[in-house]
């Protein structure tokens, strides 16, 4: 009995009958007709395979396709068709295919009459891409079939790859009809990929997010792995670099899992989240790296190998990332990990594939091409959602930014109101007791005293006049603020008023060794209408200014009048001193609140700094304009233009006094 099973496990491989087929014939699975023997030494040639004492070697594959994963071994195929058309007269072309372009090396024998077995083609991609019967990404042989004849096949296969053999029949017609489906599938893939390229190419020009840049190199290297892999690479862009074609999928691989994690630890901040995650993605950037390295060696398997757990490993921790950013709460983390879903799907599907463990169909083939465009599509998803996200974070920020800013201003405009009220009130009791000094000082002249006590009163009278104009000047400056000032409309004698102001300062001039002049324009009139006491104001601050900034050399005072036909004069009086000066300044600096033009507290001149600014709002406040023209170490000059009335009856004038206010 022993024997009888031995002798039926030797005539099994002969038992094997011949796939028949037609004129009608489109398209045929030889995987489960085919018998296929290993070469372990690689050393069998055509004579010993196809020889009757080797026959026995040969077991049924009994299956769609050969897949023997990675192996050194040489792998032989055989298959016997036989043609029986209905009508001999119909000529049939006939294509064997084999579409699976990572092989290095294979080689086609076709039996002849005499009963031996002859080379037809020899190819793969150790050979250039002209060595190839038909110009196909796949391998593709013409196979000439005459009616009622039969012809033994014998396929040779070898790579440092996984070894996967798909192995079908077709009729020329059928497969030129074929062609367009296939060719779509692959321009939906490319087309997703260069889409997503340019999209968050331009994305990244826009908005300079490291994050795109990340990603645009990510899809770059892997949209040239799927090249390679599917053969177009060796097709259209490198047809005759044998070496590259073989270190192509395996350093692409490894150069766009290297940018996936990169993307991931920039996307998703994982060394906010956890530094050991953040470490691990480093390392498998490194381990990315050395993949990339291998497969510039000649033996590439070493890297074909590292390829698949590298995938498998990179898809896996990034998985891993982003479940641990949406425990962290990040919102768009959702996106990435439905997007490395569909990724992880497809590789482990793909990497079991290669590895032998699941058979090679159309969709363990493609499963790879197929989830990694639906995480291309996704990423990218996810990116327009984090742009999104981050529009609606930086919206509800400013949103946020701009109610503190409302109630800090109103806070602020509060608190300056307070301010102003506090100094209205100060100055205000500050003038009823400085009004007691000056009157007693003024008693006291009439009194004799001697020189010494002289000049202690005069000094106390001029601190104490010099006091009262900072009062003064500060409760202008509140009641400005606070929009209580409005202008009187009283006829006053023009010619006077700018006398008595002129006299205290020329003499204050004189003391100082400065020369004073005062220039009034004969055209003048007399009378005028309009609000003295402002006007007095301003004079005395720029006079003050005027004589307090220069040390030596002249200070003046020139008044022009012109008269328009609206019954309004147009008063021009310009101050203008050697003194001082002061640079380049915007036209609205000088009349800043507390402008110094030096501001140390070591100045050699004193005030408050509110002159200008109190002198350009009275004037505003009367119709007219304060200007002003200065170059350092040369001078000054501030000119007042303001329109006053001409009193159409007779009015007995007036004049504000010294100190008086508006």
């Amino acid at each position: 009995m022993r024997y009888v099973l031995l002798m039926l496990v030797a005539l099994l491989p002969l038992l094997v009958d011949a796939v028949e087929f037609d004129e009608n014939t489109r398209t045929l699975a030889l995987g489960r007709a085919t018998q296929v023997f290993e070469d372990i030494s690689g050393q069998a040639t055509i004579e010993s395979v196809s020889s009757a004492a080797m026959a026995s070697r040969f077991r049924p594959l009994n299956a769609e396709t050969l897949n023997a994963g990675y192996s050194r071994s040489a792998f032989w195929l055989k298959v016997t068709l036989q043609y029986r058309p209905h009508d001999p007269g119909v000529h049939r072309d006939w294509l064997l295919e084999v579409p699976f372009p990572p092989l290095d090396k294979v080689e086609l024998y076709v039996s002849d009459d005499t009963g031996g077995a002859q080379l037809a083609a020899r190819t793969g991609d150790k050979l250039p891409f002209s060595s190839r019967q038909l110009k196909q990404n796949n391998y593709l042989f013409e196979l000439a079939m005459a009616a009622g004849q039969s012809r033994t096949v014998y396929l040779r296969v070898a790579t440092l790859g996984s070894i996967q053999v798909p192995l079908n029949l077709w009729s020329g017609r059928a497969y030129l009809e074929e062609q367009p489906a296939r060719l779509y599938f692959l321009g939906l893939l490319y087309g997703v990929l260069l889409v997503m390229f340019v999209y968050n190419l331009c994305i990244y020009i826009g908005v300079r997010d490291a994050s795109y840049l990340y990603y645009i190199l990510y899809i770059a290297p892997f949209g040239f792995y799927q090249l390679a892999v599917h053969g177009t690479g060796v097709e259209f862009f490198w047809p005759d670099n044998t070496w590259w074609a073989n270190a192509a999928p395996p350093f692409l691989i490894g150069a766009s899992m290297l940018f996936a994690c990169q993307f991931s630890r920039s996307f998703l901040q994982t060394a906010a989240i956890a530094s050991w995650l953040d470490r691990t993605l480093v390392v498998l950037m490194g381990f990315a790296g050395l993949v990339s390295v291998l497969a510039l060696n000649p033996d590439y398997s070493l890297a074909l190998r590292l390829a698949n757990v590298l995938v498998l490993g990179c898809t896996l921790m990034i998985f891993v990332a982003g479940f641990m950013a949406i425990s962290k709460g990040i919102y768009v983390a959702r996106y990435f990990v439905i997007a490395w879903s569909a990724f992880l799907i497809g590789s482990a599907v793909h990497a079991c594939m290669l590895m032998g463990y699941l058979p090679n169909t159309f969709f363990t083939m493609h499963a790879n091409q197929i989830g990694s465009a639906l995480e291309v599509a996704l990423l990218s998803m996810a990116l327009a959602a984090r742009i999104n996200h981050s529009r609606d974070e930086q919206s509800r920020v400013l949103s946020q930014t701009g109610e503190k800013l409302e109630r800090l201003n109103e806070q602020l405009a509060a608190s300056n109101r307070l301010k102003d009220q506090f100094l209205a009130t100060l100055t205000h009791e500050l003038r009823t007791p400085m009004n007691g000094v000056i009157g007693s000082l003024e008693l006291m002249q009439t009194v004799k005293m001697d020189a010494e006590l002289e000049s202690y009163h005069q000094t106390a009278a001029c601190s104490a006049q010099n006091m009262m104009s900072m009062i003064n000047g500060i409760l202008t400056l509140t009641e400005l603020r606070a929009g209580r000032l409005s202008v009187a409309d009283e006829v006053f004698d023009v010619r006077r008023l700018l006398q008595s102001v002129a006299e205290p300062f020329a003499r204050l001039a004189q003391s100082k060794g400065l020369t004073f002049g005062f220039d009034l324009d004969e055209s003048l009139p007399d009378c005028v209408q309009g609000d003295p006491i402002k006007l007095r104001q301003c004079l005395e601050c720029l006079l003050d200014n005027a004589v307090k900034f220069t040390k030596a050399g002249f200070v003046q005072l020139r008044v022009a009048g012109e008269r328009s036909g609206t019954g309004t004069v147009q008063v021009s009086i310009e101050v203008i001193d050697s003194g001082i000066g002061f640079g380049q300044l915007n036209d609205a600096v000088p009349y800043q609140r507390f402008f110094q033009v030096d501001g140390s507290m070591t100045r050699e001149h004193g005030g408050l700094g509110i002159g200008l600014a109190i002198c350009s709002q009275l004037i505003e406040l009367q119709g007219g304009r304060l200007s002003h023209r200065s170059e350092p170490g040369r001078g000054s000059c501030f000119t007042l233009s303001v329109p006053l009335g001409i009193p159409s009856r007779k009015a007995e004038p007036r004049w504000p006094e010294l100190g008086e206010t508006p």
